[in-house]
Formats: C-alpha cells, structure tokens, sequence
C-alpha cells in the first residue's frame, strides 16, 4: 500500500499550523507545507476546499479539515 502524503497548508507565525505539523513529526507522518504567503496557487487550493482558515490539512482515507485536530491526526498514523 502506497502512502499518499499529507499535505498541510500553512503560513508564518500561525501557532495551530505549527502544532499540526509537530505532531506529524512526532508521529513519524510524512508530509507536505504548502505556504499560502509563498505560493498562490495554495491559496487558491485551500480557497477551492472551501476553508478560509489556517491550517488545512488534506490526506488520503480522510475528509480535508482545518485547525489543530489530533483526533483526526491520529487517524493518519
């Protein structure tokens, strides 16, 4: 089975992005960063998800959210 990397959407100084990101490290989950202030088109990706907060998080086998969830992290382990 093929792992699909998560992908968080983030920016600088966003205290949620960085805790989401955290644990996926803690966790040993590979990941992506999309930072909406570098790159527009993650702007227009999280835009098109239909969120307008930070961070989102898309992975396979899981329903796109946004903020802090461990809940739903965990799911990914």
């Amino acid at each position: 089975m093929q792992n699909t990397p998560v992908v968080v959407y983030s920016k600088p100084n966003c205290m949620q992005c960085n805790f989401t990101k955290k644990f996926l490290e803690d966790k040993g989950i590979p990941y992506q960063v999309k930072d909406i202030e570098q790159n527009e088109q993650a702007v227009n990706e999280v835009k098109s998800l239909g969120f307008s907060s930070l961070p989102v998080v898309i992975a396979e086998g899981i329903e796109a959210f946004h903020g802090f969830r461990p809940d739903l992290l965990n799911r990914l382990a």
